[in-house]
């Protein structure tokens, strides 16, 4: 007996069809698009995280002594090896990659950490955490077998919990860039900016009432472009890249030195790469419920090994750490794209712009507020499916209430009140200050100990979702 599709077909959500050649069996996650559509979609993608990937490079940079031309150099690596860890994540090759539509950039947990390392050691910091990556990456890529049996943890009360944390903790990005994105700017927070991001936020809003089909899917990216052209007469954009930028640009091997190896530095990016396949696990949970193929321990194994295969890849082009882009899970969520393909065309797209500057830099002309204005839909987003996945969770029965009420507040300390933890030790703070982390990790345990520890078992959702937790979603279950 033919084995049934693993989606609904009489969903409204559908994607945008597929050519006549695609079979029916084939899941929306695996289906291509026309070459252009393949191309815009990728390219929203891009625009949607490109101001996350160059914005560790741009503080570390710096903080370890580069100048302006050597910061960019780093900028445009990290793009470089962005791409490469996206499509080891979408399209993979043996036992590795998620095969989701699945966006991998520089982590932004590793970058209080790299400060300290750089600072630390003067002109050779760089060297130094490019070693501590390659170990640590490798050391997480022996791990990932074993950690991606941690998918049994989380039961609905606990992915739900997550996602929403996911979402509400990349609210601040949003707002921040909806303020101009440089605090000591002298127009930080002006009506100007507060203005054009509102402005562009509904424009978005309004092109998703009003366009039909591919049109509406690509609202996000027709937003930020008529945002952009909003701002020019505004004085807003910066061409000044653009004259500056090259037309070619390799990020040539170990640019800055050979990678140095001291332990200190080791352990410290140890930790932050347990903290980024913590958080790239729960980010796999939220997008395979969100594109209706949910994420089993096969699939986080090899998400977590293209995660950490990436980062250790990435130093020797000059990049940092890599990890899950949370904030493009909003995009799925909101435009139903969900082929792994169209996040491929956009790795390729980023490998594209990390080697022409040039291109890189059009990119970059998007004014932050602008760009905020449109993450507050998708980071929205991602909060909206993790409210949803709790609407499963039975929170009537048991203690699930409580175990979400505590795990969210504690989780939203690091937003709520960014300096509670100031008096903690700093290699505490790199978990501490991820509330994504903190409150995963309550909300784990919580589930563990009232619904599990102690033999009371458990007959809400936490104990049924083993079907869950194995990658069986029920089927009552509708895709988001």
């Amino acid at each position: 007996m033919a084995a049934k599709p693993r989606f609904r077909k009489d969903t409204a959500d559908t994607p945008t069809p597929t050519p006549a050649s695609a079979s029916d069996e084939t899941h929306p996650v695996d289906q291509t698009l026309p070459p252009f559509k393949m191309f815009t979609s990728g390219l929203q993608h891009v625009a949607a995280m490109y101001a996350g990937v160059v914005a560790p490079p741009m503080i570390v940079g710096p903080a370890v002594g580069l100048n302006a031309r050597d910061t960019a150099f780093l900028m445009g690596a990290s793009l470089f090896t962005a791409g490469i860890a996206t499509l080891l994540q979408t399209i993979g090759f043996w036992k590795i990659g998620a095969r989701l539509p699945f966006v991998n950039g520089v982590s932004f947990a590793g970058v209080t950490p790299m400060v300290a390392i750089g600072r630390e050691r003067g002109a050779e910091g760089i060297s130094v955490i490019f070693g501590a990556i390659i170990v640590a990456s490798v050391l997480g890529f022996v791990l990932t077998p074993y950690f991606s049996k941690l998918v049994r943890f989380f039961p609905p009360v606990v992915t739900g919990t997550v996602i929403t944390l996911i979402g509400v903790s990349l609210l601040p990005v949003a707002f921040n860039w909806s303020q101009g994105g440089n605090a000591t700017a002298d127009d930080y927070g002006s009506m100007k900016n507060i203005g054009m991001a509102g402005l562009t936020l509904l424009i978005v809003l309004v092109l998703r009432k009003v366009l039909r089909g591919f049109l509406q899917q690509i609202a996000i990216l027709l937003g930020l472009v008529v945002g952009t052209l909003v701002a020019i007469p505004l004085n807003m954009t910066d061409f000044g890249a653009i004259k500056d930028a090259g037309l070619v640009g390799f990020p040539t091997p170990f640019h800055f030195g050979a990678p140095q190896f001291e332990i200190a530095a080791i352990i410290s990016m140890c930790i932050v790469m347990l903290v980024c396949m913590t958080e790239s696990t729960a980010d796999m949970l939220a997008l395979g419920k969100i594109v209706d193929r949910p994420a089993d321990e096969r699939v986080i194994e090899g998400g977590l090994r293209a995660d950490t295969l990436g980062s250790a890849i990435s130093p020797f082009f000059n990049g940092f750490m890599c990890s899950a882009f949370a904030q493009n899970i909003g995009l799925v969520a909101m435009t139903k794209v969900r082929s792994r393909f169209v996040v491929a065309a956009g790795g390729a797209i980023l490998i594209l712009l990390g080697l022409c500057p040039v291109l890189a830099s059009v990119i970059a002309l998007v004014p932050l507020p602008v760009l905020g204005g449109a993450g507050i839909v998708l980071f929205g987003s991602v909060a909206a499916s993790g409210i949803q996945t709790l609407a499963t969770a039975a929170l009537e029965k048991g203690e699930n209430a409580l175990i979400v009420a505590a795990a969210v507040g504690i989780g939203l300390i690091p937003i709520a009140a960014p300096q509670f933890y100031h008096a903690f030790p700093s290699d505490l703070l790199v978990v501490l200050d991820s509330g994504i982390s903190t409150g995963c990790v309550v909300a784990i345990v919580l589930n563990l100990a009232f619904n599990h520890w102690g033999g009371k078992g458990t007959s809400e959702p936490a104990g049924r979702s083993t079907e869950t937790e194995a990658g069986r979603t029920p089927a009552t279950v509708a895709p988001h």
